[in-house]
């Protein structure tokens, strides 16, 4: 059994913070890496991947931890300068530990964490970007000291783990928050604001929000902006939401200067490395557009949505969506039916929505089960046309995957 497959068949347990701390206090574990900690509803990814992408363009050895995988493959959630851990470094790691994993009951991700950090420590790293998995405050990152808490955002999500307002979600991601560590935050307002605001003051953690970028200029392979003293950077992305991100991970290079020191150049090279997947992927594939995102909640489909306007594509345009039970479909699909004919379907993942999850929906939406062949009867009807692809990040990962492969 490949060793993704061994971890990923350990059972998910209520307790299992509990039970890691005291796996964590069984080994004696101390995790000294400066790291950057990374929470937030929407955007944590692409954050903690273009800080990555910056410190390696310095010359340093940096750790990444990306909290999910739409393969469940482990190896590729754990890089040092973009290379993966293998899956022989992963297996020494586990068969080290896997007798007290599976005393202590840990759930995959506990397990997965544990072993990305301990693989850190013992290859030296200069610095780790660690991204939280759900929430902050009880999540399994959450067992070390940062040296920069960082919240990209806050957003209804995962109601049944974070809380239903804004304020609830807020106070679990300011788990983060540390004594005497500083933070920053993206675009947060209102009560979520006031969370965070409330918990840096009582731990003495210095707050620094993000500013407005300028001089946004759109160009054949992406976006030039200026930001603050910085000027004509460039992310090679369409999206507004990611110059964001740019401008939120720009900050938190120059919040940790003093240690951690980049030069401009190496932050121009930086952002104009790659974005992950399915982040406002645009593929342009025998006179079809298509657009990938892994918008899966309502503010990220809202501003996937307003992303998309203003590529002004000037094509007919056809949406195909599908999502998990738990999100709020009632709002993100008359949003993301503003762009154009939404179809939904399903897609290889047990919390997948599938025809039944859809019912009140059937006469609004058509329901095809094979995205497949949905996108060939598009492409043969439709041979200029744009094809959007969103609604869960496993859908538009898998798609992706599937276009670059030559599979559609």
């Amino acid at each position: 059994m490949p060793i993704s497959d061994t971890i990923y068949s350990f059972e998910y347990n209520d307790d299992s913070r509990d039970n890691l701390d005291s796996f964590l206090k069984k080994v004696s574990f101390r995790y000294d890496v400066p790291s950057i900690h990374v929470a937030g509803t929407n955007g944590k990814s692409t954050v903690s991947k273009m800080l990555q992408n910056i410190y390696k363009a310095q010359g340093y050895k940096v750790g990444l931890f990306i909290s999910s995988h739409y393969k469940r493959n482990v190896e590729e959630m754990i890089y040092i300068n973009d290379e993966h851990i293998s899956s022989s470094e992963l297996e020494d790691i586990y068969n080290e530990y896997q007798k007290l994993f599976k005393k202590f009951d840990l759930s995959p991700f506990d397990i997965i964490v544990f072993i990305a950090l301990t693989y850190f420590q013992r290859k030296c790293v200069s610095l780790t970007v660690i991204e939280t998995g759900i929430g902050g405050e009880c999540d399994s990152t959450n067992i070390f000291t940062p040296i920069l808490s960082v919240i990209t955002n806050v957003s209804i999500d995962h109601t049944d783990v974070l809380g239903v307002s804004l304020s609830e979600i807020a106070r679990h991601k300011a788990g983060i928050i540390y004594n005497e560590v500083p933070t920053l935050i993206g675009d947060i307002d209102g009560d979520a604001l006031d969370v965070i605001v409330e918990v840096s003051r009582r731990k003495n953690s210095k707050v620094t929000r993000i500013g407005t970028y300028h001089n946004l200029v759109n160009n054949p392979n992406g976006l030039n902006f200026e930001y603050k003293t910085y000027h004509n950077l460039f992310i090679p992305n369409k999206s507004k939401t990611n110059v964001s991100n740019a401008c939120l991970v720009v900050d938190a290079i120059d919040l940790l200067k003093e240690n951690f020191d980049v030069s401009e150049d190496s932050i121009n090279k930086g952002l104009n490395s790659p974005l992950l997947p399915a982040r406002f992927e645009i593929v342009e594939k025998d006179n079809i557009t298509y657009v990938l995102d892994s918008a899966h909640n309502v503010e990220a489909i809202h501003k996937f949505r307003e992303d998309v306007d203003s590529l002004r594509l000037d094509k007919e345009t056809f949406v195909i969506f599908a999502t998990v039970r738990d999100k709020n479909i009632t709002v993100m699909l008359p949003e993301i039916g503003l762009l154009g004919k939404v179809y939904i379907t399903t897609f290889t993942n047990k919390n997948a929505r599938e025809e039944s999850d859809y019912f009140l929906f059937l006469d609004e939406y058509e329901f095809r089960q094979d995205y497949h062949s949905l996108i060939s009867e598009l492409k043969e009807a439709h041979p200029w046309c744009a094809i959007i692809i969103t609604g869960s990040s496993v859908f538009a990962l898998t798609v992706s995957e599937e276009i670059r492969n030559g599979n559609i």
